[in-house]
């Protein structure tokens, strides 16, 4: 097969799957996006979209079947059909069973424990007080299901949060002191080539519970960041992935890598590799599901990225204030996805700084933090 004949199809029609399309098509490849609406970021750039729910059976394997090699940019989809459907004979990557251990939080933790991957103590919770007996306080309840960019986590600091505990079916986490979190952006190939990214460091907003900067490479002491592509590695291996995945980690303050979780994609923690690293993350997702060679990992430029996030209490028609005076800062790269409407803290972009000196880079993200403002327009502040 010609490569400019292969069709791929990628479920989910968010900014992963945009920036997915665009390295697709500097292969010619033909794209089409299962997607719930016609005006996501990447219906708008894809060859041919469905428009449908990813649980719908008809729809997921409508993609399936039209396309040569099917992949997703987002977990929360219909894993049975997508398994049924690999059993028929169709290429999907990462594999469904892999989707299906990852999705359930719990699930995946236990795979962790199986295979002596270092991760924090856990357990299912059946009593709130049993839990705090044996891990005491705080303690950190997750969800088993569902949760995404900081929902479905509750840290429970006493009694008195037992009230507002997460009311589904969950687990619960040992507390870590950890000094920083980092993840590490791993790709395999289909022939079981890997590639591991530089070690990310991540830094989090508290009061948005969400990441919104990512510095590369991470300042991290190299032993540490060896150790951590060393069990990035030994997990994309033992899960049998191909594609590209983020194994988000932290390190303890004795020094310990412990595994927080798995993401089977691109990620957010990998986007500054557009413009700091060889090949991208997602050109390397690309080459791995269409079984051709895997690029060069390595770092051309040290970078900081900066989620934009919608502001608090924006809704309607986003408007970017600021954009001007921030791209004319040096080193200054704007990726705005495309989204319609604005919603607290959504990400609705990013921007990835480069320089040779990281602190540089590190100072300039913090002025375009300050700078940049992801608001509605006048007059359209409206919750939908």
């Amino acid at each position: 097969m010609n490569l400019n004949d292969i069709r791929v199809g990628i479920i989910g029609g968010g900014q992963l799957g945009k920036m997915l399309i665009q390295e697709a098509k500097k292969m010619d490849f033909y794209v089409c996006v299962l997607t719930p609406s016609a005006d996501s970021p990447a219906a708008k750039i894809a060859d041919e979209i469905i428009v449908g729910d990813l649980y719908d059976e008809d729809k997921i394997s409508d993609i399936v079947r039209k396309c040569d090699v099917t992949t997703y940019e987002i977990e929360h989809i219909n894993t049975d059909i997508l398994c049924s459907l690999e059993e028929e004979g169709h290429k999907i990557y990462p594999y469904p069973k892999i989707l299906k251990t990852i999705n359930n939080k719990y699930v995946q933790k236990e795979f962790l424990r199986k295979n002596n991957l270092p991760t924090s103590e856990f357990e299912k919770i059946s009593d709130l007080n049993d839990i705090a007996s044996k891990f005491g306080f705080p303690f950190v309840q997750k969800a088993c299901v569902g949760g995404y960019d900081g929902r479905g986590v509750k840290v429970i600091k006493s009694e008195k949060d037992f009230n507002s505990a997460l009311e589904c079916d969950s687990f619960a986490e040992k507390y870590v002191e950890f000094e920083k979190e980092f993840s590490v952006i791993v790709s395999r190939g289909i022939n079981g080539e890997v590639k591991v990214f530089p070690v990310v460091e991540m830094m989090f907003d508290e009061n948005k519970n969400i990441c919104d900067k990512i510095i590369s490479p991470g300042r991290i002491e190299r032993y540490i960041t060896e150790q951590a592509q060393e069990i990035a590695i030994n997990c994309i291996e033992l899960l049998n992935g191909v594609g590209v995945f983020a194994i988000e980690m932290f390190l303890t303050k004795d020094k310990k890598v412990l595994i927080n979780e798995i993401a089977p994609r691109v990620h957010n923690s990998g986007h500054h590799t557009i413009e700091s690293c060889i090949t991208s993350q997602f050109e390397q997702h690309i080459r791995a599901i269409c079984n051709l060679p895997l690029g060069g990992a390595d770092l051309i430029i040290p970078s900081v990225m900066v989620n934009i996030l919608g502001e608090e209490g924006e809704y309607g028609h986003p408007f970017y204030k600021g954009l001007e005076d921030v791209m004319k800062i040096s080193g200054v790269n704007v990726h705005i996805y495309g989204k319609k409407t604005i919603k607290p803290f959504r990400k609705m972009g990013h921007i990835t700084v480069v320089d040779n000196d990281i602190e540089k880079a590190l100072g300039k993200a913090m002025k375009v933090n300050k700078m940049l403002r992801a608001i509605s327009l006048e007059g359209d502040n409206h919750e939908e």
